[in-house]
């Protein structure tokens, strides 16, 4: 990814990408520097300045549940488009999660890095995935570790 794509997680039913988004800050070393939001009623000027204050510093940003606020979809829209490389830092990424939705502007999904993350499907997929995220460390800082050490 560039400093000049948003990386968008296109959301399906039962996914959701940010815990992992956040682990992978983490991994990057940029999980200080990770500022997120919800977007939804009245969150767009809040998210104007968040992505400002990351462009210069080299923060990232995490747009959560753009399709919650369509009516500011625009003035992102308008903010991506008149992004300068030479004033954006090299570190600055914009991410944003959306449910698919034909508002969406065509412009950062052309410009834009595409994933998606599709739920397990069925129940055994479903108890393996969650198996797989659980490590020692979590099992042994439950309550009753006994309980959980032959999973």
């Amino acid at each position: 990814s560039t400093n000049m794509s948003p990386l968008i997680f296109v959301l399906s039913a039962g996914s959701d990408p940010v815990a992992d988004m956040l682990a992978f800050a983490e991994a990057s070393g940029m999980g200080a520097k990770l500022e997120s939001i919800s977007l939804g009623q009245g969150q767009g000027p809040k998210a104007a300045k968040m992505i400002e204050k990351a462009r210069e510093s080299g923060g990232w940003v995490l747009l959560c549940n753009c399709h919650l606020s369509i009516s500011w979809l625009p003035e992102l829209e308008r903010i991506c488009e008149q992004m300068n490389p030479d004033d954006t830092d090299n570190n600055y990424r914009l991410w944003l999660t959306s449910m698919p939705t034909k508002q969406f502007p065509a412009l950062l999904l052309q410009n834009g890095v595409k994933m998606t993350n599709e739920p397990p499907k069925g129940l055994r997929a479903n108890v393996l995935g969650s198996m797989m995220k659980c490590d020692d460390r979590m099992l042994s800082d439950c309550e009753k570790p006994e309980a959980y050490a032959r999973l």
